[in-house]
């Protein structure tokens, strides 16, 4: 039981998941400190808010006759966040794996292109071969003779 335990845990892809989630909570770290720190009071500046969370407020009327407001410059900071991690995700991690795979499937067809596949024997070579099994000797080209079933080659 232990030992089944054990095999899971070290099976390769629970640990690049394990790793996984935790670049991708140091991540978000990042990210949410880009977004709410540097670009929500930037772009709020632009419409008189402190950050953009606070921005493009509408207040509305409620039942009990005071009001809410709707803070539709959060909906923003987080529409940004989304295309912040998906722009880094994209040039991060999807360009370069794209690229690695088209070089190496590049590299896959020149080496096939570069081997040659079976070339069946020229009519030279089978003329050759042909007379060397007839002689039952070699030829100064090469040793093409084949070796009798018995393994050895039959007296003339």
């Amino acid at each position: 039981m232990l030992k089944g335990f054990k095999e899971f845990i070290l099976r390769g892809n629970v640990i690049d998941l394990a790793v996984a989630v935790v670049i991708g909570a140091a991540f978000t770290g990042i990210v949410n400190a880009i977004v709410g720190q540097v670009l929500n009071p930037l772009i709020g500046a632009l419409f008189n808010a402190k950050s953009l969370e606070k921005a493009l407020p509408v207040v509305i009327p409620t039942t009990s006759g005071g009001t809410a407001p709707l803070y539709f410059g959060a909906v923003i900071a987080a529409v940004i966040q989304f295309l912040l991690v998906a722009v880094v995700v994209y040039f991060a991690l999807v360009v370069p794996i794209n690229y690695l795979k088209r070089v190496a499937f590049n590299r896959q067809k020149e080496e096939e292109a570069a081997t040659p596949a079976d070339v069946p024997p020229t009519e030279t070579e089978l003329l050759i071969q042909i007379r060397d099994l007839l002689a039952g000797r070699p030829s100064p080209e090469g040793d093409h003779t084949l070796p009798a079933p018995s393994g050895k080659h039959a007296e003339a």
